[in-house]
């Protein structure tokens, strides 16, 4: 395998992040006709998307737990397997309780994708290269999203919406397939990992760290608003924008793309200004509050009067949280390093769960007695907060505990001609 294999890995989990979007996405726009077809309310659509987030909550954390101890390679084949099998199971539900089932089963599987990438981006990047491969890696969730409303629309038409669940599961078993093939330790001239470390960074060691309190802080602020963005704008569109459903299809993969967009600048910027004598501490931080800076103007949303133009703003948006996500990834794997990376991407992740399980009601509730307005306006603010609090809570973004370093595989000639194998330690 020659040494660029640690860039075929980035893009394997470009594609293992676009199918988690992908596959918990293509409901929000399916659910038009499984409504139709089997009397489902929005009460019950609401329970539906409780269920997944309920499992994903609970196995983002442990999930994240596991990938630290087994490796990411063994933690996503498992991951991506389990909701790979959940979303086929879709196209063949006949009930509310079937879907109520699956969709938990697909929140079980996807609660490790995201700790699975981060901890093997940082196994395999230094630093000025980490936040450009997290950007990648992350940004598939993005592309994902942007692929299922015009997808589903389109299996809706040829093939019935069991289609839109159906092959994205039979995609990811592949993904699987291929995964688990892929020798990460072969050649010479290749990048490895460094042996896997047993020593691992307890709970309590990391509740004991304010880090990891503001980490899970700034999730749980803001991911309600990412929530709602994926599981609220479809109907937004349709009610309120009186959008049609083919049209919605044709619409809400442009704020997505802005997103997977933005995850890759947004990674390649910070690598660039480490590169231009910035601290890792700066670089982060900068581009983060750029991002803060960008959502301001998300509650005009509310009042312009063009379909286009509210869209565009919802793009700026979703630009504007590529560039936090990525940053904000790549400054958990900076502060806590291969021994907790995953775990503590967990955590926030599952703080953003249950923050978007408490308030996902909560939000129908004021769409249905007020409006979208509140929303919009929350969503706008949150990002400036977090970012006034992080700045705040964690002064420098800097390594908290002894880590193990990636090697880099280099061959030297021994006394018979043949190359031997000598680690190097990649300076950080």
């Amino acid at each position: 395998m020659q040494r660029n294999i640690r860039w075929l890995i980035v893009v394997l989990l470009f594609v293992a992040t676009g199918l988690s979007f992908l596959d918990r996405q293509v409901l929000s726009i399916a659910i038009i006709k499984i409504q139709e077809e089997f009397g489902i309310t929005d009460v019950q659509y609401g329970m539906v998307n409780t269920s997944f987030l309920i499992s994903y909550a609970l196995m983002f954390t442990l999930g994240g737990w596991l990938i630290d101890r087994v490796g990411g390679k063994i933690g996503l084949a498992l991951s991506v397997g389990l909701w790979s099998v959940a979303n086929s199971l879709h196209a063949v539900m006949t009930s509310f309780a079937q879907l109520l089932t699956f969709r938990f089963l697909l929140g079980m599987g996807e609660g490790g994708c995201f700790p699975g990438a981060a901890w093997t981006v940082y196994r395999w990047f230094d630093k000025k290269e980490r936040a450009l491969a997290n950007g990648i890696a992350i940004g598939g969730s993005a592309i994902g999203a942007v692929v299922a409303p015009p997808l589903t629309i389109w299996l809706s038409a040829h093939y019935g919406w069991r289609g839109g669940f159906l092959i994205p599961g039979l995609i990811g078993i592949a993904w699987v397939v291929i995964w688990v093939l892929i020798p990460w330790k072969k050649s010479a001239l290749t990048e490895v990992p460094a042996p896997v470390q047993r020593e691992k960074v307890s709970f309590l060691d990391l509740f004991r760290k304010q880090p990891t309190w503001v980490f899970i802080l700034v999730r749980f602020l803001l991911d309600p608003v990412f929530y709602f963005m994926m599981f609220w704008i479809p109907k937004y569109l349709s009610s309120v924008r009186n959008v049609s459903f083919e049209q919605i299809g044709s619409l809400f993969w442009i704020p997505f793309l802005a997103l997977g967009i933005s995850n890759i600048i947004g990674g390649w910027f910070s690598g660039r200004l480490i590169e231009r004598g910035f601290s890792v501490n700066k670089a982060r931080k900068t581009v983060m509050g750029i991002a803060a800076a960008l959502t301001l103007s998300t509650p005009l949303i509310e009042w312009v009067s063009s379909v286009s133009v509210a869209i565009s703003l919802m793009a700026v948006f979703m630009f504007a949280h590529g560039f936090w996500i990525t940053n904000y990834i790549t400054a958990i794997s900076d502060m806590f390093g291969q021994k907790a990376t995953s775990t503590v991407v967990g955590l926030s992740g599952t703080a953003g769960a249950v923050s978007g399980l408490l308030l996902n009601p909560l939000m129908g509730v004021v769409i249905q007695q007020y409006s979208y307005r509140p929303l919009w306006i929350a969503s706008g603010l949150l990002y400036p907060v977090a970012f006034g609090l992080f700045i705040w809570l964690i002064p420098k973004i800097k390594p908290l505990f002894e880590d193990g370093t990636p090697t880099r595989i280099s061959a030297e000639p021994i006394g018979n001609g043949s190359p031997r194998l000598k680690p190097r330690v990649i300076k950080k």
